[in-house]
């Protein structure tokens, strides 16, 4: 297990991060812990977490996947993890999270922290992140910006300022963004710099052989601002694992149990591009999913990849494609595939 520093941060965390949002909803709390058990003992130090999980999201199970950690959290040498976390933004109607009024402003990103403080049952959060923008942005599949579609929003310069009071209270070290945009993050450092605010050390979007959209203009922020790429669905919901190629459709996975879920993957091309991208792992003697995760890892500007599973044996399978280095005829027939296929599933 290699170990990447995080942003302009003191955090260096596992090129492996163990994403958590099944915990509470196909995981049961002696699951989680026995996934999260095994995850160190691989070398992972790095947990993310968000405040609304388990997906897909609902009032009766929200805060289960932060409970579930905290009672594995307060058995752990605390200060050798990094534990990260998510304040949920307005545009979703849940209403079961703080009456519905998702804001990011002051009173609720106090709320929040403390809440979630609590269900972890710990004093701090490493990594605290804005899950997807206050503003309004095209996002989890949506692709097209529609003017039309904006809404009043807390300013990045107040979101920032809350943020630093709770970094001064010492209940959250750094600052991360999720689902953002390049206007988005080139904006948090700009405002950071010319208030003298905390600035954002990293962004959670997703990325994988079936979504590079990263590749482009967010790279080139990355590039210019040192704020790090944590890949979430490295996997693609699990398409890139070869499971459902040939018309197969296994049972208890997102796809088959919760109708309407990841639509993002269900768009045209995606299954071709798939196909192909199973066979050249079948060509090299690999899993397909030590194709798909060794592809995200090696690419410059990503920090961490989040894997997430079910189970222990997927989980282990997962893990273990830190052994596979891809070659330069590998990659160069992945980016042939994804110049035939580019972006099926943005």
């Amino acid at each position: 297990m290699k170990y990447n520093q995080l942003g302009e941060s003191d955090l260096k965390v596992s090129e492996i991060c163990l994403g958590t949002m099944t915990y509470g909803q196909q995981n049961t709390i002696d699951e989680a812990h026995q996934q999260l058990d095994y995850a160190i003992a691989q070398g992972i130090n790095f947990i993310d977490t968000a405040e609304m999980y388990p997906v897909p999201p609902r009032g009766e199970t929200q805060g289960k996947t932060e409970a579930y950690i905290g009672e594995w959290l307060k058995k752990q040498q605390r200060n050798q993890l990094i534990i990260a976390t998510k304040i949920a933004g307005p545009g979703r109607p849940f209403k079961w999270l703080r009456g519905g009024n998702l804001q990011i402003n002051h009173n609720n990103i106090k709320q929040a922290v403390d809440d979630s403080l609590k269900r972890l049952q710990t004093d701090y959060i490493d990594l605290y992140q804005i899950h997807w923008p206050e503003r309004y942005v095209p996002t989890f599949g949506q692709t097209e910006y529609k003017p039309d579609f904006e809404r009043e929003a807390v300013s990045i310069a107040e979101q920032l300022q809350a943020f630093a009071d709770v970094i001064k209270a010492g209940k959250i070290r750094y600052l991360g963004l999720s689902n953002e945009t390049p206007w988005g993050v080139s904006e948090f450092v700009h405002v950071a710099k010319q208030l003298g605010l905390p600035k954002v050390i990293s962004i959670q979007n997703a990325y994988n052989l079936l979504n590079r959209v990263f590749d482009s203009a967010l790279a080139e922020v990355y590039r210019y601002t040192n704020v790090g790429l944590l890949a979430y669905s490295p996997l693609g919901f699990g398409l890139l694992s070869g499971k459902y190629t040939d018309d197969k459709k296994p049972e208890n996975t997102r796809l088959s149990l919760f109708q309407g879920f990841g639509q993002r993957y269900l768009k045209q091309n995606v299954n071709d591009a798939v196909v192909a991208y199973v066979s050249i792992a079948r060509k090299y003697n690999l899993q397909p999913t030590q194709l798909a995760l060794a592809f995200v890892r090696s690419r410059w500007f990503v920090s961490s990849t989040i894997i997430g599973a079910t189970s222990l044996q997927q989980l282990q399978e997962n893990i273990n494609s830190v052994n596979v280095i891809l070659n330069q005829d590998i990659l160069a027939e992945l980016d042939a595939v994804h110049t035939h296929y580019p972006n099926p599933a943005p």
